[in-house]
């Protein structure tokens, strides 16, 4: 699969990420979704210098789904206020092993940062999600927004998202995993109407 534009207009940019694609670049790996994005625009636009572009948020390299970007700095800063006040709302959608024990419910853990993945920690962080058990998974609504915590939480409860080795799932091919970030709603940073995008 390939990114495609969601949403675009002077100040954002949303696209879709698919699995096994970074958000942004690394010292290590600088071919990412941020990378393709900026060079889109740039041919896209015949712009000469630098593209500027930053992600608000990021997804894990394995996950799939709505990534947004910030087109100017002014831009940035007021997606990030309003994210830290949690004005922004995450839907995603998780293909699990086993059952978790609801029809709908709360997942609460307190999780650190351990060497790349979460850990159940009593003086880590507190994470919390919602979760509704849908046809062919679950939905997560995530009120806050760890490192891996939809991963690790689900993991904790008994079911591990498929493809997902690193916290106990059966591995898939290509080594994507069963998460997907469906859908974004925001208060856009000039206008504040709520700009919501779905690819459900």
């Amino acid at each position: 699969m390939t990114p495609k534009v969601l949403f675009e207009d002077n100040h954002l940019l949303a696209v879709f990420k698919p699995a096994g694609w970074l958000t942004q670049p690394t010292p290590k790996e600088t071919e990412s979704l941020e990378t393709w994005a900026k060079d889109f625009i740039k041919k896209r636009d015949e712009k000469p210098g630098n593209v500027y572009l930053h992600a608000v948020h990021r997804l894990d390299k394995p996950v799939s789904g709505i990534v947004l970007f910030a087109k100017t700095s002014k831009a940035l800063s007021r997606l990030n206020e309003t994210l830290r006040g949690k004005k922004w709302e995450k839907i995603y959608f998780a293909e699990v092993e086993g059952e978790l024990p609801d029809e709908e419910g709360v997942l609460e853990n307190r999780l650190s940062h351990g060497d790349h993945e979460a850990i159940e920690d009593p003086k880590g962080k507190l994470c919390r999600l919602q979760y509704t058990k849908r046809q062919n998974g679950v939905e997560i609504k995530l009120e806050t927004g760890r490192y891996h915590q939809i991963r690790a939480q689900l993991a904790l409860a008994g079911c591990p998202i498929k493809g997902d080795v690193k916290y106990g799932g059966r591995p898939l091919a290509h080594g994507e995993i069963k998460l997907f970030h469906v859908r974004l709603s925001f208060p856009h940073p000039v206008s504040k109407d709520i700009i919501a995008i779905n690819i459900a």
